[in-house]
């Protein structure tokens, strides 16, 4: 399905600025399909002075009108001239008489989308309201008062004093609805409105009183312990005079509170102040917390274990006498220190995933050593990216990379001077990596049969479920070439390669 900034650019009518009013607008339709107990349609204009569903949201307490997705849709016959108007006049347009859809009698209103630009006003799109009148019955003080903030949104949408930039966007869990708790202000700060959940919510916080008649401001101060710091953006929640969130917390409850200034015209009327008890939320998000701090810590310690023992394999080498034992003491002390390159990674971060880029270039300083050799001069290059990678794919890589540059150093081109070129190339399916240098070369179709070799072939093929192959370069040189699979692997930086060395 195309994303509401797909459809609002396949329009060619709307700018950057256009696109992020919309989505913001967009991110509070639950908010609205709520209060209004309605479906809520957003619309923007075509080339043909036609409109285009671009987001819908169904109402949580009430039933929906549409029960196929209608995003990508163009507005229907009957709805288009309100539209048009509403669109055109930048004034709220209601249906005249109730519109009848699919045998369901319901009620239509339009709201231009209006913003700033420049000191005027521009409309940008459409917001319709449709109202299922099937199931009318007396509304509840709890639904007059839901309709009643509905409707001032409405006006400041149409003014366009609605939604607010610059306040801040919803977080990904937890953020208050209007069934979860909803407070309506007047200018003062007074309670003149509180939902039962809301009332419930300050209860469990402390306030055993009833809210309405009440100062938010007074009935926070008398919640709060004394000297407790607070978050400084609480005065000015509780007051509604800014849009903004924020967490009370006492007696061991968290309750999150946004506040929706409301204006008329620019002039403030009141505020509506949306509250959650989100008290099992925040314990889950400090156990997450705790749990990650933990396993960065392991993969920390993990990694100060394997330095430790990579330094007492390098001090044993050099005591070493025989002149096999000491190469061998090298080569795993080389493994594990790659190894030990992939736990310093993972401490540093929470994600499952790596950059492998940043990995492999700690690597290759790995093999400096081996570089250095006496009559051997070599030059590693790096071209391509890896990308993100899972953790579990970091170890059994790295790994083989490195024996593979090892030999390639060592064995390619022992006693002389060349290069040693890594390739990287990814699409969504695979990873190819290319490991050449410009050595002598090995006999067509014969492959070294050392511990590197095996250990290869067993992190490529037995971990990573991946191909190698080695074959010698026309004229001079040795290339392997590792294929992996990317089966279970996302990354958001794939489309994107670069060359470099280094």
């Amino acid at each position: 399905m195309s994303t509401l900034s797909d459809l609002v650019y396949a329009q060619g009518r709307s700018s950057e600025d256009d696109v992020e009013w919309l989505h913001r607008l967009a991110g509070d339709g639950q908010l609205l399909a709520d209060l209004a107990s309605a479906d809520i349609v957003l619309w923007v204009p075509t080339s043909d002075d036609s409109f285009v569903a671009v987001a819908h949201t169904r109402p949580s307490g009430a039933a929906t009108l549409f029960y196929r997705d209608i995003v990508g849709d163009r507005v229907r016959p009957q709805w288009r001239t309100q539209v048009r108007e509403a669109f055109h006049s930048g004034r709220i347009v209601d249906s005249a008489s109730p519109d009848w859809f699919e045998e369901t009698p319901t009620r239509v209103r339009a709201v231009p989308v209006a913003r700033q630009q420049g000191g005027q006003l521009s409309v940008v799109g459409v917001l319709t309201r449709h109202t299922n009148l099937g199931e009318a019955r007396t509304p509840s003080r709890q639904q007059i008062t839901f309709n009643e903030c509905a409707d001032d949104l409405f006006g400041m949408i149409a003014s366009g004093d609605f939604p607010d930039l610059s306040a801040p966007t919803s977080p990904r869990r937890g953020a208050p609805r209007a069934s979860d708790g909803l407070i309506r202000l007047d200018v003062d700060g007074v309670t003149t409105f509180a939902s039962p959940n809301a009332l419930s919510a300050f209860n469990r916080l402390g306030f055993e009183d009833e809210l309405e008649g009440e100062s938010l401001v007074e009935v926070v101060t008398q919640i709060l312990p004394g000297k407790r710091q607070f978050d400084e953006s609480l005065p000015v929640v509780v007051t509604g005079r800014a849009p903004w969130r924020t967490d009370l917390e006492a007696r061991g409850v968290t309750v999150s509170l946004r506040t929706i200034p409301l204006r008329d015209h620019g002039k403030r009327i009141g505020a509506i102040v949306l509250c959650r008890d989100v008290t099992e939320i925040r314990h889950q998000e400090q156990e997450l917390i705790t749990k990650d701090a933990t396993i960065r810590e392991i993969h920390h310690r993990v990694k100060n274990n394997l330095q430790t023992v990579a330094s007492l394999l390098r001090i044993q080498a050099r005591r070493s006498h025989s002149e096999e034992a000491r190469e061998a003491l090298t080569q795993a002390m080389r493994r594990v220190s790659a190894i030990a390159v992939v736990h310093d990674t993972l401490s540093e971060g929470l994600a499952q995933n790596v950059d492998f880029d940043e990995v492999f270039a700690r690597v290759l300083k790995l093999v400096a050593e081996v570089a250095a050799a006496p009559n051997t001069r070599a030059k590693t290059h790096s071209s391509g990216r890896f990308g993100t990678l899972p953790s579990e794919y970091a170890t059994p890589l790295a790994l083989a990379l490195t024996e593979l540059v090892t030999n390639a150093v060592e064995h390619g081109l022992a006693g002389q001077e060349g290069d040693v070129e890594i390739v990287a190339e990814r699409d969504e399916e695979r990873l190819e990596v290319r490991v050449r240098d410009t050595g002598s070369g090995l006999p067509e179709g014969q492959v070294g049969r050392g511990l590197g070799t095996q250990i290869v072939r067993t992190l490529i093929q037995g971990e990573l479920g991946g191909t190698i192959d080695w074959h010698t370069i026309m004229g001079s040189g040795t290339e392997v070439t590792i294929e992996i699979p990317l089966r279970y692997i996302v990354d958001a930086g794939r489309s994107s390669t670069g060359a470099g060395e280094r």
